[in-house]
């Protein structure tokens, strides 16, 4: 797969993942907000982290895909497309530069997925969850067109319990 690049940002682009991208992927794992935020266990071994990373470059799936997000020179973050079956996927991004945060980075690399997956996979309908308490997130899918369907399930969300919403993007009916 080549470069994907974000025709209104040609800083930000969508790309592979490489096993060279680990230092900053353990650079993420020592960030308590990010891991937080992210559902990934603090204190991993280098070890353990530098397995699933190779797991995370190396695996192919007919119906997941993960990959880089890199601004300016720098990976900062993944995407994913899951669930992938016809004409529809789950899609997630995570922004491992916590410091990045809340400047349109993820909105602008969750919409160049988008037309990633639409351009490559045929997808028009995408669906995403979050937690209640994730504001940020929330505010960003709503602000793309996605609306609500549902809100089951409970997780831990920076240290607290909170609601799953379940969210719902179909092209073309924003």
């Amino acid at each position: 797969m080549g470069i994907v690049k974000s025709i209104r940002n040609p800083l930000l682009e969508l790309r592979a993942l490489q096993l060279e991208d680990f230092h900053l992927v353990k650079n993420w794992s020592e960030d308590e907000a990010f891991c937080q935020a992210n559902g990934w266990e603090t204190g991993r071994s280098e070890c353990e982290l530098y397995a699933w990373w190779s797991n995370c470059v190396k695996r192919k799936s007919q119906d997941f895909l993960r990959i880089g997000i890199q601004y300016e020179t720098r990976l900062i973050g993944y995407g994913d497309l899951a669930n992938i079956n016809d004409n529809s996927a789950e899609l997630g991004i995570a922004i491992g530069e916590s410091g990045l945060w809340g400047h349109g980075v993820g909105t602008r690399a969750l919409m160049l997925l988008i037309n990633f997956a639409t351009e490559k996979f045929g997808i028009q309908v995408f669906e995403a969850e979050t937690h209640e308490c994730n504001t940020r997130s929330r505010k960003m899918l709503e602000n793309l067109g996605f609306f609500e369907i549902s809100r089951i399930g409970s997780e831990s969300y920076m240290g607290k319990e909170s609601q799953l919403i379940q969210y719902r993007y179909e092209r073309g009916m924003k």
